[in-house]
């Protein structure tokens, strides 16, 4: 497992797998992924050292051994989780389930989860226990209260899990794929527990896939609600989701080439 998202190029970089650092060669204007067989394309941007780290409004980027996250003491929760989730590690073993516990990394002080006691409210992962099983170690850090968000249960059993299920399997079948989440955080959003943590309104989730020389992105922006809709019904591009956040997803890109994978919403390539 890849301790942190620069770790994450860097095996793709040494793997001979640079087309994932190019997001902007996923998509031409028929929204169609596109080969990665131009040596022109890939030399040009290898030579930037480009990562996918998202921006962070706050400036507090949180590091942990295999997922990384930018919290916001404002709503007391990450406004986006980031992690490798590697088809090798999707082992299941049956870990008793840890309690949560503060992070102590954030140098402002995660939420206390007993703001979540008798709310109403899940302790919503982001990056899911579910896909840290390959070792204790990795699920026992997935129950870090910068790494929850409350969320209705009906939502967080039911749509929240389908498209985490969906997630596991589309890297079982492409192998490796870099995943971004977390709620949509604004100041008027009800808040619960004596720490007032924000209580999105909407979650979103994105995805890059590497395989045979193609990069794809897909994205989902999720109303917080029981939803019985397929999950293709929440797609959107992530322009979308980077105007609700104002966070910037792939700001080391090349603008061009930037703006061409995000305003991409086509989710021809993912199979459903």
């Amino acid at each position: 497992m890849y301790q942190s998202l620069d770790k994450f190029m860097k095996y793709f970089t040494y793997k001979k797998c640079f087309s994932v650092l190019f997001l902007c060669l996923i998509f031409s204007c028929k929204k169609e992924s596109i080969a990665l067989n131009s040596t022109e394309a890939l030399t040009s941007v290898v030579t930037k050292n480009i990562d996918l780290t998202p921006t962070s409004t706050t400036n507090q980027i949180i590091y942990h051994t295999n997922y990384t996250l930018s919290y916001v003491e404002k709503y007391e929760q990450a406004e986006w989780v980031a992690y490798t989730l590697s088809k090798r590690n999707l082992k299941q073993h049956n870990f008793k389930r840890p309690y949560f516990i503060q992070d102590n990394k954030v140098t402002t002080h995660s939420a206390d989860w007993r703001n979540y006691k008798k709310s109403g409210y899940d302790k919503g992962h982001l990056c899911p226990a579910g896909d840290m099983t390959f070792s204790f170690d990795a699920y026992e850090e997935t129950f870090l209260t910068s790494n929850i968000s409350p969320q209705k249960h009906n939502f967080n059993s039911g749509v929240w899990n389908r498209l985490e299920q969906k997630t596991r399997y589309w890297a079982e079948k492409m192998g490796d794929l870099y995943v971004i989440s977390g709620g949509v955080l604004n100041p008027k959003l009800k808040t619960i527990g004596y720490e007032k943590v924000a209580v999105p309104n909407y979650f979103y989730k994105i995805i890059a896939s590497q395989k045979n020389g193609q990069v794809k992105v897909i994205a989902f922006l999720v109303p917080h609600e029981e939803l019985k809709q397929p999950l293709y019904s929440f797609v959107t591009s992530v322009d979308e989701i980077e105007k609700l956040t104002n966070i910037d997803f792939f700001s080391k890109l090349e603008d061009t080439l930037e703006n061409t994978i995000e305003k991409n919403s086509d989710y021809k390539g993912w199979s459903f």
